[in-house]
């Protein structure tokens, strides 16, 4: 290479579209939603022009940036950060999740996403199989539907007692307390989607083979069933939004605004700073010296594109 060359890198917090150290309420609530928060009470049919991929991207990219800098102020400092992502069904989760973690290093941030419950899972203190899931020092846990399985899903479609999701809803507040006690960071969001929205959105998967196993039998027996989802919701939220651990809802029947949404609103609830500016050089490569190519029957996969 030669000599070595500079590169400079530099990341300066502020640059984000963010409300600063605290959020402001919205001016009332979404679909009757008792006390949480709302990220973005404006949808896209209030006005609002559709957002351009290219404004979408370079948004994105500042924001990305970012959450570069929190994953560095996270390492540094040995935070413990937990996010909680739940939603009615085609809500965007996964989509906002990706876009989370597009940029960051999988070593720092963790998706959890658990699948059904095995017998033995059944047979334990309901919460028992999230707890080793939590964040320790230094990371960022995700998680795509969480302990809340049994105040939404669960409830509605029949596979806990309504004993049961009583008792999850009294107990959660308490878990969550000491959660935050122990120095986890926790943070819960909810995505909510228009029944319009959601219709068009089941009905792109149809016949869409990338999409086709976000499809299941029980997205349809959901997709039957708002009214009950609705009241699961409210009900989740009376019991379980307070000063400790408050919900986020989040508006996304415009999927581009709603991610830069989320994602600057949790940027704005973790106190990390700017990345240092610094000055990278980058080494001279070493001499061939004696170093022989080797001739071995590699396997080179085949280049139709």
């Amino acid at each position: 290479m030669g000599k070595g060359k500079k590169k400079k890198s530099a990341s300066k917090k502020g640059t984000s579209k963010k409300s600063g150290g605290g959020v402001d309420q919205a001016d009332g609530p979404v679909d009757r939603l008792p006390q949480a928060e709302v990220v973005d009470s404006d949808s896209a049919e209030a006005g609002r022009t559709k957002m351009s991929r290219k404004e979408y991207e370079a948004e994105l990219a500042v924001l990305q940036g970012e959450l570069v800098a929190m994953q560095e102020w996270v390492k540094a400092t040995g935070a413990k950060v937990c996010i909680v992502f739940e939603g009615r069904d085609t809500a965007g989760k996964g989509g906002t999740i990706k876009r989370i973690v597009e940029r960051v290093s999988p070593r720092v941030f963790r998706i959890v996403a658990l699948p059904a419950p095995t017998e033995r899972e059944k047979s334990q203190m309901y919460l028992q199989r999230y707890v080793p899931h939590l964040p320790a020092a230094g990371e960022v846990v995700i998680f795509d539907r969480s302990w809340y399985n049994r105040a939404g899903v669960e409830r509605v479609m029949g596979f806990c007692t309504p004993e049961q999701t009583e008792r999850f809803l009294d107990m959660a507040p308490g878990i969550e307390k000491a959660m935050v006690d122990s120095g986890i960071l926790l943070l819960k969001y909810w995505l909510e989607v228009g029944q319009e929205e959601q219709m068009k959105r089941i009905e792109s998967r149809i016949d869409d083979p990338r999409k086709m196993w976000k499809l299941s039998d029980m997205d349809l027996l959901s997709y039957s069933r708002w009214y009950d989802y609705s009241r699961a919701r409210d009900a989740m939220f009376a019991s379980t939004d307070n000063a400790w651990a408050p919900w986020y809802v989040a508006q996304t029947d415009d999927k581009k605004r709603a991610r830069l949404n989320i994602i600057s609103h949790l940027l704005s609830r973790v106190p990390y700073g700017p990345l240092p500016d610094r000055e990278i050089v980058l080494p001279e490569r070493q001499q061939i010296g004696d170093y022989v190519p080797s001739d071995l029957p590699l396997r080179h996969i085949p280049t139709p594109f």
